[in-house]
């Protein structure tokens, strides 16, 4: 990290949430970090969706790229019927109960795969589980990958419309899944090393104001450290709001994209839909924090 520390202040931009083709992105590891340093980044997590299999890959990239790159995962839970996402930086992709924990995570999602291509059988769509898997091969293979499927294989016009009419939430081939809370997620990051994050809170709107309070109280009680206060989706009144939730608990601020490469085309890396910028100095102050400990 004495690279990132070493950066002149003009040039400390970052983004501290991306995926890769390890789980949902249709970028490498090595593209992603090729493509953050090329836009003028000087750091990028790598937090791809229950899995950390893409790190190594990108740390290597960091290093021929001249780019720092965080170790990351996001974990998927529950809280109160939504669900809610974990941002785990600096993890250790060595972690025993971090893999043990992402396995078992990829075995649900094979059993709710095979839920789901069922549902889209019977409405009369030709795909199985072997010609989805062979056709992503090396990836978390979850819905964004049946959507690509149907639309590379010409049985949709757009990912979207895929989301929209059969496998989005509450659509008629959506399968819920059973996942661990929030503060599980907490304590899973933690035992492996890393910095716990709440992801994107501007997406749970599902939740009132009541429970979004609950939820913030359980979090911080199970030892959160810090929160997403910039998101591409994030209006200037939400980075502002998110900013004072984090301020009213005494965590952290991070900040991220959510690239995720052609499976959503309207965010780039660092700059999101066009108006996002994550200062360096969020990614200092964690690190200061991670010392302090």
């Amino acid at each position: 990290m004495d690279k990132f520390m070493n950066t002149t202040r003009e040039s400390r931009w970052i983004d501290l949430h991306t995926h890769t083709t390890a789980s949902d992105g249709t970028f490498t590891p090595d593209e992603v970090v090729k493509e953050a340093a090329d836009l003028g980044l000087c750091a990028i997590a790598i937090t791809d969706h229950d899995t950390v299999d893409g790190i190594r890959e990108a740390l290597e990239a960091g290093e021929k790229y001249d780019i720092t790159v965080v170790p990351g995962i996001e974990l998927s839970t529950e809280y109160a019927g939504v669900e809610i996402h974990v941002v785990g930086l600096f993890v250790d992709p060595d972690s025993k109960e971090l893999n043990a924990q992402a396995k078992q995570f990829r075995e649900q999602r094979d059993s709710r795969n095979l839920k789901m291509i069922e549902r889209l059988q019977k409405y009369g769509f030709d795909i199985t589980e072997e010609a989805l898997y062979e056709r992503f091969p090396d990836s978390v293979v979850a819905r964004p990958h049946m959507a690509r499927f149907l639309h590379e294989t010409g049985q949709a016009k757009s990912v979207k419309d895929v989301f929209d009419k059969y496998i989005g939430d509450d659509c008629p081939c959506y399968v819920h899944r059973d996942m661990i809370t929030p503060m599980e997620a907490v304590g899973i990051i933690h035992a492996a090393g890393g910095t716990a994050i709440l992801a994107h809170p501007c997406l749970y709107r599902k939740l009132n104001g009541e429970t979004f309070t609950a939820m913030m109280d359980d979090l911080k009680e199970s030892g959160l450290d810090g929160i997403e206060v910039r998101y591409s989706r994030n209006t200037v009144k939400e980075d502002r709001h998110y900013q004072e939730v984090a301020d009213q608990y005494g965590l952290l601020y991070s900040g991220g994209s959510d690239f995720h490469g052609t499976n959503k085309p309207e965010i780039k890396i660092g700059s999101g839909t066009g108006n996002l910028f994550v200062p360096a100095d969020y990614l200092t102050r964690i690190m200061e924090y991670r010392k302090s400990k």
